[in-house]
């Protein structure tokens, strides 16, 4: 029918008091297009309205509304002729840059998310360029990966740390002497006396090289 508008389910309308414009957005990726803004003769015949108010002290303006001439008439949110013009305008300007997917519907740019080769969008049928490149750069960094974790990076890296011994009795530094430094308690004895198996606890001989109780080697 001569009175229908398509190609509407993707788009803002960034019309105001001085004109329409309209921005069509691609379904897939988002990125879209503005059409040319197309000035309002209403509008701008509101504006007229409104000036010559104001310069006659406003009573040339009530004679104008007096006759069916408000400036209300032209408020953004009314939809009439005008509108449907500029929004058939602005689709018929920029529906050549999208393409509709005839297998999911949707409306895609044509530059970047239509496959031309295919005839639907990216989605349904990815650019193969596009995707052996993807898979190629997939197989370099996990590669990558690979040849790096194979190398030792930890030669020059100091990780282990120095574990001060601490005295039984008193809790302070030992010195690494047989006494204790501090309260002078044999730390000989008391090391042999604390010895046990790490796996199961059993308390071990101080010369034992494996454990009683496990077979753990200690």
């Amino acid at each position: 029918m001569a009175g229908m508008i398509g190609f509407t389910d993707n788009y803002q309308d960034r019309s105001n008091r001085d004109g329409f414009q309209f921005e069509f957005f691609c379904e897939r990726c988002g990125n879209g297009y503005t059409s040319s803004f197309k000035r309002s003769v209403t509008g701008f015949g509101g504006k007229l309205l409104r000036m010559g108010g104001d310069l006659v002290g406003g009573e040339w303006g009530q004679k104008m509304s007096s006759i069916g001439y408000d400036s209300a008439l032209f408020s953004d949110g009314v939809r009439g002729p005008a509108w449907d013009k500029a929004m058939r305008e602005a689709v018929e300007e920029i529906s050549p840059n999208f393409h509709q997917c005839h297998r999911c519907g949707q409306w895609v740019c044509g530059p970047v998310c239509w496959n031309g080769e295919r005839g639907v969008c990216a989605d349904c049928a990815p650019k193969l360029d596009q995707e052996i490149a993807g898979m190629q750069a997939e197989a370099q960094r996990h590669q990558l990966r690979e040849s790096i974790a194979r190398v030792d990076w930890t030669n020059n890296v100091q990780h282990q740390h120095e574990v001060t011994a601490r005295c039984p009795s008193c809790s302070n530094e030992t010195g690494g002497g047989k006494y204790c430094q501090h309260c002078g308690t044999p730390l000989a004895a008391a090391q042999e006396a604390a010895r046990f198996c790490g796996q199961c606890g059993t308390k071990l001989n101080p010369s034992a090289m494996f454990c009683t109780g496990c077979g753990t080697t200690t």
